[in-house]
């Protein structure tokens, strides 16, 4: 029992064995310390930050921290979770983190940390780097402009004769990921997954096996099942033999997603058997007749006009919703034809709102 000393995590005595690491110790006394860099079987970097404690009164990384007798740590001072927030949000600004966008989007231990603190948008301009996506490998994508430097695919993705996949290359700020041709064609298709897998943000993507998780069976699916929303005032209940009530507009002469709709005639009409559609351009009603419960937004906001047609919407509907890659991206220019065509043509046809077997066929093809 020597070895066994006592610290104060947030004022509450804790008796544990000297030398553990901090955030295992945090961990099996209930207390969180978010964490990016840190991988249980790698020596702490401390690279990321986020998890930054006040270790008797001073800023540290809490995953590079031992414990030792007579530590008063601090994790959760408003100091400290406003530092953490920033920290992400800088990393959002400073990389390819578009979520809705994102491959790993569900899977994203950022974006979790992200929603966890309540960040939805940054605070920070958009560095926009220029940095390599390779899609040289057989069998995987390197993402660079995502990339944290966490260290773990460098040291945890080795082939079945112990070579190594990833290395550091270049040094400072324009150290990068590079990913061993030659042996990344060993890996089995399970390995290629686990490194994948292992990549905290969305870096490391398998060819082939991008979407295969469907939504609500993706890691961080499920993590917020049981929170009730909070409704405000002034919104409409409906009852089970209702339909919806949607509502849905065009932006800045954005259109293509409400022809997508006219073109899949058997999708709308399934879609009619439970929605009620009132302004909208598919029913050339210009004006809210009543509240609706949902709005679809197309397209990003150019002009003083689409300004007040989105503050329209907001007032008379309980939910918004981004209607395609135009909306969900803002028409920030510099996402201009990130997506493929034939990944925007399958997103819209294949991944449609149908009932009917068979229905799903990109037209033309």
């Amino acid at each position: 029992m020597s070895n066994m000393v006592t610290i104060s995590i947030d004022g509450k005595s804790i008796q544990t064995e000297s030398g553990k690491n901090l955030v295992t110790v945090a961990k099996e006394h209930g207390v969180y310390i978010p964490t990016l860099c840190y991988f249980r079987n790698i020596d702490p970097l401390g690279t990321c930050r986020i998890c930054t404690v006040k270790v008797n009164g001073r800023d540290t990384t809490g995953c590079t921290i031992k414990v030792a007798d007579g530590m008063d740590i601090e994790v959760n001072t408003p100091e400290l979770l406003e530092n953490r927030k920033a920290i992400i949000e800088m990393l959002y600004a400073e990389g390819n983190h578009f979520c809705p966008t994102c491959e790993k989007s569900g899977n994203c231990d950022m974006q979790n940390h992200a929603y966890d603190m309540g960040l939805t948008v940054t605070r920070y301009p958009h560095v926009f780097s220029e940095k390599k996506v390779d899609f040289t490998p057989k069998r995987m994508i390197m993402e660079s402009n995502r990339c944290i430097l966490c260290k773990r695919c460098v040291e945890e993705v080795k082939t079945p004769d112990g070579k190594d996949v990833f290395s550091f290359v270049k040094r400072g700020v324009n150290t990068r990921v590079q990913i061993d041709y030659e042996q990344e064609q060993k890996l089995s298709e399970s390995e290629a997954l686990r490194a994948m897998n292992l990549c905290p943000v969305g870096a490391i993507l398998v060819k082939g096996m991008i979407h295969e998780q469907p939504f609500g069976e993706r890691k961080y699916d499920l993590l917020g099942k049981d929170i009730k929303p909070v409704v405000k005032g002034n919104t409409f209940h409906k009852a089970d033999d209702e339909k919806f009530i949607v509502a849905t507009t065009s932006l800045a002469g954005c259109f293509g997603c409400h022809m997508s709709l006219l073109d899949i005639d058997t999708e709308l009409l399934d879609i009619i058997e439970i929605a009620e559609f009132n302004k909208s351009p598919l029913t050339d009603i210009k004006n809210f007749s009543k509240r609706c419960h949902i709005g679809l937004i197309e397209g990003g906001c150019s002009n003083s006009e689409n300004v007040h047609v989105l503050q329209e919407f907001r007032k008379k509907c309980d939910i918004l919703v981004a209607f395609g890659e135009c909306a969900i991206m803002g028409g920030i220019p510099a996402m201009r034809n990130f997506v493929p065509l034939q990944e925007c043509l399958e997103e819209a046809y294949l991944n449609g709102v149908t009932t009917e077997i068979g229905a799903d066929v990109v037209p033309g093809h």
